[in-house]
């Protein structure tokens, strides 16, 4: 049963990407924890706080293949704990010595928030890939259209001359700022997270921090240095970055639609010959893909929204908050990704009439002071183009 159109068969495209929800899958997700406490139960054996042999069973054994999906859902139903169905599970299928040590001294928020930042890893990196396709685009596009002049609008009325490069060079350095955040924001978000019931490692007997830092390296992460139970900035802050990326390519949605109106013409988003417009009106071609930008960007603010008000939690721990982040942060990441899919789209098909951009000009700033100088238009394109490329040439192709 599907009770989301979100992710009904039929619709679920709008929504999110394969590549995104194999991410959030509740099988990947499962595996995901299990991969936590197995990484977890080598750094506590390595400190010779658990059995080697134990670490290596679990390791081995750790696989949801292995696990009765439906036997840990009715444990979880049952206790009305988040994992100990999972844990429970996990232990029917370990020999007795191992099953003594997993999940051990460890509580849910450090399963659960070291595989969100593993998925925030995973995220990070499909958003700066798309990015910087995205980015490369519009910076062929600003290039081709350097000079092209056109009717530059303020409070969507005719005011003086620009050229369509200037305006796409725009949306480029906004690409750029948004790659900036990611590269920024990485050694912020990427860390694990090991404190036990109040994040004080109190039960580790003094080798807490020792093997909270071998767990994060077994997992490719930073170690937080303090805890962070309660303090939830570094999701909140990676899924604003993600509704801002949405936002920007909302505005670039906004202006293909509005661009596109029969009656300005300029631009047209690319149609597929077997998409159909309207059902009862055959002449109208529909801006379907630019208008969707526009939801996806409102549904994703939404979301992290969410996420900010998980900042505001008590003491020491707080369930309100990390857990309104598992229903929230897969939603944000999803819309993303759908939005960063359909935006590369839209760009690499689109249509621009230049002889309509010079016919709206004419017509709508004949007789202004300068009807034809678009001032330093052009030569910020170049200064924008020059700017991205030497990033690009610096920086790597894969985040982090």
């Amino acid at each position: 049963m599907t009770a989301r159109i979100t992710d009904s068969l039929a619709y679920r495209h709008l929504w999110g990407t394969p590549e995104l929800r194999a991410v959030f899958d509740e099988r990947a997700r499962l595996q995901g924890w299990l991969d936590v406490l197995a990484a977890l139960a080598r750094a506590q054996a390595a400190e010779g706080l658990i059995p080697a042999e134990a670490a290596a069973a679990i390791t081995a054994e750790a696989r949801v293949e292995r696990l009765d999906l439906e036997r840990i859902a009715e444990g979880t139903r049952r206790t009305g704990h988040s994992t100990l169905g999972l844990i429970q599970e996990l232990r029917r299928v370990l020999s007795p010595v191992a099953a003594e040590h997993v999940y051990k001294w460890a509580t849910v928020q450090d399963v659960t928030d070291t595989w969100t930042v593993l998925a925030i890893r995973t995220v990070g990196g499909i958003a700066w890939r798309d990015l910087r396709r995205l980015e490369a685009l519009l910076l062929d596009l600003a290039v081709a259209h350097r000079d092209t002049l056109m009717v530059g609008r303020t409070h969507g009325q005719p005011g003086a001359p620009i050229t369509f490069g200037w305006k796409v060079a725009s949306w480029a350095d906004e690409v750029r700022r948004h790659l900036d955040r990611l590269r920024e924001g990485a050694p912020r978000w990427l860390v694990g997270q090991l404190g036990g019931g109040l994040g004080t490692l109190v039960d580790f007997g003094g080798r807490g921090l020792a093997v909270r830092a071998r767990l994060c390296a077994e997992l490719g992460l930073a170690d937080p240095g303090m805890s962070w139970l309660s303090s939830r900035d570094r999701i909140a802050e990676f899924a604003g970055v993600l509704a801002a990326i949405c936002g920007t390519l909302a505005r670039i949605g906004v202006e293909v639609y509005e661009l596109q109106r029969p009656e300005i013409g300029e631009l047209a988003e690319p149609r597929p010959d077997t998409v159909v417009g309207s059902i009862t009106m055959h002449h109208k071609r529909n801006p379907e893909g630019s208008e969707h930008l526009d939801t996806l960007a409102r549904l994703a603010r939404a979301s992290a929204g969410v996420l900010l008000e998980a900042l505001v939690g008590s003491h020491e721990r707080d369930g309100r908050t990390w857990k309104a982040e598992w229903v929230a942060l897969p939603e944000v990441c999803l819309l993303t990704g759908a939005a960063l899919q359909l935006a590369l789209r839209l760009v690499e098909g689109l249509e621009v009439d230049r002889e309509r951009m010079a016919a709206n000009l004419r017509a709508t700033l004949a007789g202004t002071q300068n009807p034809d100088d678009p001032g330093e238009a052009p030569a910020m394109v170049d200064l924008v183009v020059e700017r991205a490329r030497t990033a690009r040439a610096q920086e790597p192709p894969t985040w982090p």
